[in-house]
């Protein structure tokens, strides 16, 4: 059974002239940080999702959801070409009810489709990673929709110079780039409250429990290294398939009393997780940007990284980070201890990795150009 919210519009004052309707994905923090963002400045937001949301975020006076499942959809497997037509259906539904001024869909592929195919304009595309670099890959169909999505769009943007190589592999259109970024007034150095014994150095993870990132690799990194320093923690937030392996591991490493499984944590909780820690590891397979590693800079955390996609481009050099290659255990320990060992090279890397994020990944700054891109958008169309 699907929730669908249909309310009566207001009158707008000035600061609502625009209502954006997203199609993103309701359970992921980046939909919530673009929806709260965006309604924090008085426009009006509209959500339709495939997923359910964890918690109820968006409580907020401009903030509706009108399509959200009592279960997750699995929109890149299961949506066959009926099945699209009914969302469409629906999405056009709700369009005619809410009276966007703007569609815009975060995630190239199933919001993507959707948003195309209901015809509506301006329409805006956002690629977030996988949509563009693993998608388009599985066959000529995928990326023929891909392109035709693309096609549609009055805007596409790229949260990664990264993630816009892969779009001009699929269609030759101007793309924005506009960043994840964070909010640098909530991402800072902090005293918070911790478990942890202040002896203690703490090495984390905060990525999905999946095989593409790498996190058995970190546990095993981790293994040889705590054997001969014994003050050491590793801290793994998130969940996943792989959560039960990851797990075993740990037992049979014979090192479970070293390292601590959180689960999934809500959004609002993690900059007090990432004051806890001493490390930051996101050794991922590949990364179309990497916002985790940003959050943790911001607060002053050096990271380890892998050489790849947007990791790289983030971690640009040694001044505000390590990196390693994929699946290299001996460079991961070795970074590891790097930055134990030599206390002036972490602290270095610490202030150089926060004045690196406030310089380029200010989430303001981002909201900003996206409202703007928003504005310019709308000069051109009559609604």
């Amino acid at each position: 059974m699907y929730i669908i919210t249909l309310f009566k519009i207001k009158l707008f004052s000035i600061f609502t002239f625009m209502r954006i309707l997203l199609l993103a994905d309701t359970y992921s923090e980046h939909t919530e940080k673009w929806a709260l963002g965006l309604a924090n400045r008085g426009i009006l937001v509209g959500l339709f999702s495939f997923n359910k949301a964890s918690y109820e975020w968006y409580i907020h006076k401009n903030i509706t959801v009108f399509f959200e499942p009592d279960k997750k959809i699995n929109a890149e497997s299961t949506l066959t070409k009926i099945a699209y037509i009914k969302y469409v259906s629906i999405l056009k539904k709700i369009i005619k009810q809410f009276k966007p001024t703007i569609l815009h869909a975060h995630y190239a592929t199933s919001y993507g489709l959707v948003g195309a195919l209901s015809g509506f304009k301006p329409f805006v595309i956002s690629a977030w990673g996988t949509d563009v670099m693993k998608f388009p890959q599985k066959n000529f169909v995928a990326k023929s929709i891909l392109k035709y999505n693309f096609k549609h769009a009055d805007l596409i943007c790229a949260t990664s110079n990264t993630i816009k190589e892969y779009i001009h592999q699929v269609i030759t259109k101007d793309v924005t780039v506009i960043p994840f970024g964070i909010n640098i007034n909530e991402f800072k150095p902090k005293i918070v409250d911790t478990n942890f014994k202040i002896t203690d150095f703490v090495i984390a993870s905060i990525k999905p429990l999946e095989l593409i990132y790498k996190i058995d690799i970190l546990i095993n990194s981790f293994s040889q290294i705590s054997q001969k320093h014994l003050h050491l923690k590793l801290l793994i937030i998130g969940e996943g398939s792989e959560d039960g392996n990851l797990k075993e591991l740990v037992k049979k490493l014979n090192i479970y009393d070293k390292v601590v499984f959180t689960g999934r944590i809500p959004f609002n909780e993690i900059s007090n997780y990432y004051n806890k820690i001493n490390i930051l590891v996101n050794i991922s397979q590949y990364e179309s940007f990497g916002v985790s590693v940003i959050e943790a800079m911001a607060c002053e955390k050096p990271v380890i990284v892998t050489n790849v996609g947007g990791l790289k481009e983030i971690v640009n050099s040694d001044d505000v980070g390590l990196k390693v290659e994929v699946d290299n255990i001996e460079q991961t320990k070795n970074a590891i201890e790097k930055l134990i060992t030599d206390k002036e090279l972490c602290e270095r890397i610490s202030i150089n990795a926060r004045k690196h994020v406030v310089e380029n990944y200010n989430w303001e700054n981002n909201l900003q150009t996206m409202i703007d891109e928003y504005q310019f958008l709308l000069s051109k169309y009559d609604h």
